[in-house]
């Protein structure tokens, strides 16, 4: 049993919570991502890593409530358990294999959008550790729905933040602060990490390609069952089968087929939609394939 040490309502619908996962905590790194499971009936949930403490041995997890077993996840409190919790599972960001020093020439990008904030501020937190300054840009929808702005602004080198209706900060897309930045604020940048929707990394990808600005996405809003098996994260990158759970979850932005990669999310809704691509993609339907790099 894993036990919660914190449980945090952050906005309407978004929860926080601090886990007992020593193991866990002891060798993840950012980008990387966990699976829990309430009890032995509860559905397999996997969420990317939002923090982690390796001496106090916890994990931290950002959710929002989007079916009926992340529902169920909201009703627990501090001193509940979950059943399983699993990982760290994935990829780590690829910045974290690099030379520090060579990192260090670098000006980096992210852009969060909604509860991608989660998984961007584990990677910037990193750099800051190692000395590293990065500029963010955090989109919400409304004020209401912003998460982790304190935490953000403790590791950013500058942090932009913009709300759709324009209720704080400034008004308009992530991609219309990209643009700011790039052309009025003359800044220049070697890398940029988008998380967040998959139609707003699609779009921050289509404008990062005009400036020839190498864009990391992260995958994780199309996992499902978080191994490779159940085909619903099957994703062309460059042309090539990928699953975003065992070969990702993070990829070169430009190379994926983002409109291809929300058509199976809508189809992988409804069981026929489910059968129909497996029937279609066959043996490529789920990551045990063998021609996905899962198995390696």
């Amino acid at each position: 049993m894993y036990k919660i040490v914190k449980a945090e309502l952050l906005v309407d619908s978004i929860y926080l919570m601090e886990v007992e996962a020593p193991r866990i905590a002891g060798s993840c790194l950012p980008g990387q991502f966990i699976i829990a499971k309430i009890d032995e009936r509860g559905e397999r949930i996997p969420l990317t890593i939002c923090d982690y403490d390796k001496e106090k041995g916890t994990i931290t997890i950002v959710f929002q409530i989007v079916g009926a077993s992340t529902f169920r996840m909201a009703g627990l409190k501090e001193g509940d358990s979950f059943r399983d919790f699993v990982g760290p599972l994935g990829q780590a960001s690829e910045f974290t294999t690099e030379p520090i020093e060579e990192l260090k020439k670098k000006k980096l990008l992210f852009v969060a959008g909604g509860v991608g904030t989660a998984p961007v501020y584990p990677q910037v937190k990193w750099l800051k550790e190692h000395g590293i300054d990065a500029d963010v840009i955090i989109g919400s929808k409304t004020k209401d729905l912003l998460i982790l702005e304190d935490r953000m602004k403790e590791v950013a080198g500058n942090l932009y933040v913009t709300t759709d209706d324009g209720s704080y900060e400034r008004k308009g897309m992530v991609t219309e602060v990209i643009k700011d930045l790039i052309e009025n604020e003359g800044k220049k940048y070697d890398s940029c990490v988008a998380i967040g929707p998959m139609i707003m990394m699609k779009f921050v990808c289509k404008m990062t390609k005009e400036y020839d600005l190498s864009t990391i996405v992260s995958l994780n809003p199309i996992m499902v069952d978080g191994t490779g098996m159940c085909g619903a994260c099957r994703v062309t990158v460059d042309g090539k089968v990928k699953f975003a759970c065992v070969d990702g979850p993070e990829f070169d932005g430009h190379k994926v087929d983002f409109d291809e990669a929300m058509k199976r999310q809508t189809l992988y809704k409804t069981k026929e939609g489910r059968d129909y691509l497996k029937a279609k993609e066959g043996e490529t339907h789920h990551g045990g394939c063998g021609n996905c790099g899962g198995d390696e």
